[in-house]
């Protein structure tokens, strides 16, 4: 029992260092990227074989997408809705683009070196690890390099994509946390986030990511017809991101990286590539509708919902239009391509 709580407990003492220390350098994520980054330097230059039963519990992990996931959907309003929806459509054709783009790049990565083709597609194409390697496995590809080089794409989008958006616009002081709307905060008002949580657990064999989108879109259902909800105190959307970066830090390693090589250079490269696009098209989104331009540069960001929408917090975006359509991207990729990629790379 001690052994079980020494090998939860640390990796969160670890990463409580590093998001304090990532807080105090005003990094963004801080407290996501923060207890990633210590996590993964520690276990790699540790002589300490201890941290290899490092492990979180699956609730945990689940009940801070769930946390992230309300605090999400709190944002939303009815005005909401009426944005995105007449953007819904381009922005489907255009992210169809962008995942032709890095299918084109990994077809030209398995021409340069010496790796298969649907291996190369599967480690390109943005979408979730585990369904990408889910769907390598399939076809006979390289799961275990699908792996390595999806965490490279993980790795520098969660990175880059952030500290770009910081750089380009001004850090919005008045919101640490997404701002809510709503002033109850009785007892029983709680409840609702109760029945938040058991929907995206309902919702676990059926939808990507339900932890995080099932109490997102009921939270955002309640407040859009007018149920009074209670605020989130920041303490709980702390302890949640903190729990995705110990996440992230656990799962990641230097010697997973370093199985791949010199090609993990390559597939930095074609994740830059697809960043600048995506960024570029989030510009000329911005250009041609009523969107502003950090939230239509995040929203077209390939990055994590969940990333990309505590960006927009940071900086005063829309995040809850980042969410929506970054949710559109997400069943798009994790829905469809997948299956399509099977069939296309099957037939030929």
């Amino acid at each position: 029992m001690k052994n079980n709580t020494f090998n939860i407990v640390t990796p969160y003492f670890i990463g409580i260092v590093g998001g304090l220390f990532f807080h105090l350098c005003q990094a963004p994520l801080a407290w996501i990227l923060g207890p990633m980054c210590f996590l993964i330097v520690f276990k790699s230059f540790s002589s300490n074989k201890k941290h290899r039963h490092y492990y979180q519990p699956s609730y945990l992990k689940n009940g801070s997408f769930i946390i992230l996931g309300i605090s999400f959907g709190l944002s939303f309003t009815k005005e909401t809705f009426l944005t995105v929806g007449p953007y819904a459509i381009p922005f489907l054709f255009t992210t169809i683009l962008l995942i032709t783009i890095s299918i084109i790049n990994g077809i030209f990565i398995s021409k340069l070196v010496n790796i298969d083709r649907n291996t190369s597609i599967f480690a390109s194409v943005p979408g979730g690890l585990t369904e990408m390697v889910a769907a390598s496995e399939s076809l006979n590809a390289n799961a275990s390099l699908v792996t390595i080089f999806q965490t490279v794409r993980l790795l520098a989008v969660v990175f880059i994509v952030p500290f770009t958006i910081i750089q380009l616009f001004e850090p919005s002081h008045f919101s640490e946390m997404i701002k809510t709307s709503n002033h109850s905060s009785n007892l029983f008002s709680f409840t609702w986030f109760i029945l938040a949580g058991f929907v995206g657990w309902l919702l676990k064999s059926k939808l990507p990511a339900s932890y995080v989108i099932g109490p997102l879109l009921s939270i955002a259902l309640l407040n859009i017809i007018g149920i009074s909800l209670p605020e989130f105190h920041e303490f709980f959307f702390i302890f949640a991101q903190l729990s995705i970066g110990v996440s992230f830090g656990l799962m990641i390693s230097f010697a997973d990286l370093k199985k791949g090589g010199i090609y993990c250079g390559l597939y930095l490269v074609t994740t830059i590539i697809l960043i600048v696009a995506s960024l570029g098209g989030g510009y000329l989104f911005a250009l041609f509708t009523k969107l502003d331009l950090a939230t239509a540069m995040l929203s077209f960001a390939p990055g994590g919902l969940v990333e990309m929408v505590l960006t927009a917090s940071t900086i005063g975006a829309n995040p809850a239009v980042v969410s929506s359509l970054q949710f559109i991207r997400l069943l798009f990729i994790i829905g469809i391509v997948p299956s399509v990629l099977k069939h296309v790379l099957r037939t030929s």
